[in-house]
């Protein structure tokens, strides 16, 4: 309720005194979406959200062609990477990045659809380790200023994820180079 008064004591702006009341009940102004315009609003924001949502498995046809001619042992898409680089060193730095990874009979691929990350294979010369953390999977690989980890948490069965990129690994170690 707004009335015009004189009193010191008031908050007044042009002559119009605002009492206690008014601050209490009118507080939200901006217009409230019923019904039907409220669906479309909440649907129109799922949409949004999911679109947000990038998938990263995509892969070129020659990709997909050499991967599926090694077998493909074991595939998982859209997941969460803990990626650290310069481990030990004064400007290490790690970052979680969204990517799929690709565990075949020769070859262990981390990519973000066509771009790779990090690419094991029976020519790899770097130092390579892998360790399981509880329920983390974890790739270590090369030394010095070039050494890199990627860890993730699989869909199922650390142990066989683990155990299948060791295999690839070892195989990777052993190479006569």
């Amino acid at each position: 309720m707004r009335t015009r008064s004189c009193d010191p004591r008031s908050r007044t702006f042009g002559g119009i005194s605002e009492t206690p009341l008014d601050r209490v009940f009118v507080t939200n102004r901006l217009p409230m979406i019923h019904g039907r315009a409220a669906f479309l609003y909440a649907l129109a924001m799922v949409g949004v959200l999911s679109a947000c949502q990038e998938k990263t498995g995509a892969l070129t046809a020659e990709q997909r062609s050499r991967l599926e001619s090694e077998g493909i042992v074991r595939r998982a898409d859209d997941l969460t990477f803990r990626y650290t680089h310069d481990a030990g060193r004064r400007d290490a730095g790690w970052e979680d990045r969204r990517a799929s990874i690709i565990v075949t009979k020769q070859s262990v691929i981390i990519h973000k659809n066509a771009k790779l990350g990090l690419e094991l294979t029976p020519r790899t010369r770097r130092f390579v380790q892998v360790r399981r953390d509880g329920s983390r999977v974890r790739i270590s690989a090369g030394g010095g200023a070039s050494a890199e980890s990627w860890s993730f948490v699989p869909p199922d069965d650390p142990a066989g994820w683990a155990d299948d990129i060791r295999t690839v690994a070892k195989g990777a170690a052993t190479n006569p180079k």
